[in-house]
């Protein structure tokens, strides 16, 4: 909470982003040193952006996290192990962030995208078409790493053998990197963010979002990454993850609907306000703090490829929850709009906008 004095310092700065110090001085009766003080604090706590007055700009929603390119290998016939298998292969733009922050650009959201690639054409190639959909100002181009790939085996079904990531570049990011840009977050409405950021990152993120009382989604990537995330989940208002990444965070091995439910009683026990856990092709449970609890069940839809259907599948959910839905029907929002990512073979479906979605809830729902 800012105090009167840092509340006239930055109206004043709003009326002239280029007011001296000395001139803040004469208007409020302060001294430089302590002008010089209270602007300090108020980039300290993301109300003022670098060394310059900037303000961030207020978005509705701010993904962070993984910005990779997508590669696809897909068999023509039955996969075969330990043979050569005859394929196609494909690239496209990924990144669990960075594929929520498109699908929500897509769906007429003011969204913004914190990520971090490498000084390579694959990283500038990812930037360049992010930034239709979304701001990418909150963005960092490293030039000592590669900006992260990520490789897909699928089979003639379009379902996926296995998946091999090279993610080394999030390991430069650090809490400087988040403190720095920390405006960007105090200035949303709702955060995102994935689980490929360092474990520190990541604590340092979910007790600030508490702290300046910002609702926070996470978005597991894999279940080995899901165990990055802090024991107190304190401050989380939602999280949607699969099975695998829901056995990894609750330690229960889920062998049945009821032990979806125990899961996600584990994660509430965490701090948790709003669970989601995927089922794949029988959909989804969701279980809250409030007592809302249920099971959504999907319509039968022709999958042409299953890659990036989690991802629009939260950013359906957090697009309902930006518009006032309640739990359940922002749980078919999202299963909506991982059907329309589904029956693509784009990672994020570029058909995707809110007439497409809202034909689809109304065709299944």
């Amino acid at each position: 909470m800012m105090n009167p004095k840092e509340s006239l310092i930055l109206q004043l700065i709003k009326e002239n982003p280029f007011i001296s110090q000395n001139e803040i001085s004469d208007k409020t009766g302060l001294s430089r040193s302590a002008v010089a003080g209270y602007i300090s604090s108020l980039t300290k706590e993301g109300k003022l952006l670098g060394r310059a007055y900037v303000l961030p700009n207020k978005k509705q929603i701010l993904c962070i996290g993984g910005s990779n390119v997508d590669r696809k290998i897909q068999t023509l016939h039955s996969l075969q192990m330990g043979t050569s298998n005859p394929a196609e292969s494909s690239q496209s733009f990924g990144g669990v962030a960075r594929n929520i922050a498109e699908n929500l650009g897509r769906l007429g959201c003011d969204v913004a995208l914190m990520t971090v690639v490498g000084e390579d054409q694959e990283g500038h190639w990812l930037l360049d078409h992010t930034k239709s959909y979304a701001d990418i100002g909150p963005s960092q181009i490293f030039s000592e790493a590669a900006t992260g790939t990520y490789t897909a085996v699928l089979d003639n079904k379009g379902e996926m053998a296995i998946a091999l990531a090279d993610m080394s570049i999030y390991d430069l990011v650090d809490i400087h990197f988040i403190e720095k840009k920390w405006g960007y977050l105090a200035s949303s409405e709702l955060v995102v963010i994935d689980t490929n950021f360092p474990a520190d990152v990541l604590k340092r993120v979910i007790e600030r979002c508490q702290l300046e009382n910002i609702p926070l989604c996470i978005t597991p990537v894999s279940a080995p990454k899901v165990k990055k995330l802090p024991k107190n989940l304190t401050g989380v208002t939602w999280l949607i993850a699969n099975r695998e990444e829901a056995e990894a965070l609750s330690e229960i091995e889920i062998k049945d609907e009821g032990d979806f439910f125990k899961a996600a009683e584990k994660m509430l026990e965490k701090g948790v306000e709003k669970v989601v856990i995927t089922r794949g092709d029988k959909g989804l449970i969701f279980f809250t703090k409030n007592g809302e609890a249920g099971v959504i069940l999907p319509p039968k839809v022709q999958v042409e490829d299953v890659t990036g259907a989690g991802d629009s599948l939260v950013a359906g959910i957090m697009y309902a929850h930006m518009n006032g839905l309640d739990t359940e029907n922002a749980c078919k929002i999202g299963i909506a709009c991982s059907i329309i990512t589904l029956q693509s073979h784009e990672t994020v479906n570029p058909n995707l906008n809110q007439v497409c979605l809202q034909d689809t809830f109304n065709q299944y729902f």
